[in-house]
């Protein structure tokens, strides 16, 4: 009898073990799959970036040809601004117009040179373009020099003469983009120098009649 009670015991006791093995395997797999999914987890978020400000988006001849002739406009504006506040005597109305003018135009020329590369016609391959010394409200050369020679209330005239002319080119330029660009960005742009250079010229106007 006794051997019996050995043998029932024993085979307990190794069933007992067995179902806590199991339950232990289980518990730990269970734990692994979690750490797996959470590692998982983790790394669909990191996946999902969001895409780059360049603009790829379509773009046809009226967009570059915009962008192409825009980005020299805008760069003179800059040198007129520059030439205006490293001098003294000024009205600080038209300080305060020429920096705006300034912080403007300066990153439109940085984003739209940004377009050119992603449309592949970057700006610095095309160099000079035909017709924008004279055209779109460009200033001449030699306008451009009186308004470096030019001091006080002269200098203050010359810059918003020269300006206005200059703003009613890139208002012309823009119209052509509006109504013949593709890119929304591009056009979008466009729009935005259409109302901001009106409203300056208006300003410009206003402030060469109190002079």
């Amino acid at each position: 009898m006794s051997k019996i009670r050995f043998t029932t015991f024993a085979t307990a006791a190794i069933a007992t073990a067995l179902v806590l093995a199991g339950c232990s395997m289980s518990t730990g797999s269970m734990d692994g799959m979690e750490g797996m999914e959470g590692m998982d987890h983790g790394g669909n978020d990191s996946s999902s970036s969001s895409s780059g400000d360049s603009n790829t988006g379509a773009n046809n001849d009226a967009d570059i040809e915009f962008a192409m002739g825009m980005v020299p406009h805008h760069e003179q504006a800059v040198e007129m601004a520059d030439m205006v506040l490293g001098k003294e005597g000024i009205d600080p109305q038209v300080t305060s117009l020429a920096e705006k003018i300034k912080a403007a135009q300066g990153p439109e020329i940085t984003l739209m040179k940004g377009w050119l590369d992603s449309w592949g016609s970057p700006y610095e391959s095309m160099g000079d373009m035909p017709g924008m010394d004279m055209g779109a409200g460009m200033i001449s050369e030699e306008d451009m020099a009186r308004l470096d020679a030019a001091t006080g209330v002269e200098a203050s005239r010359l810059f918003l003469e020269q300006m206005i002319e200059h703003h009613n080119g890139a208002i012309e330029m823009a119209n052509v983009q509006t109504s013949e660009g593709s890119n929304p960005d591009a056009v979008e742009l466009a729009k935005n120098i259409i109302k901001s250079q009106t409203a300056e010229i208006d300003e410009m106007q206003a402030i060469l009649r109190s002079l």
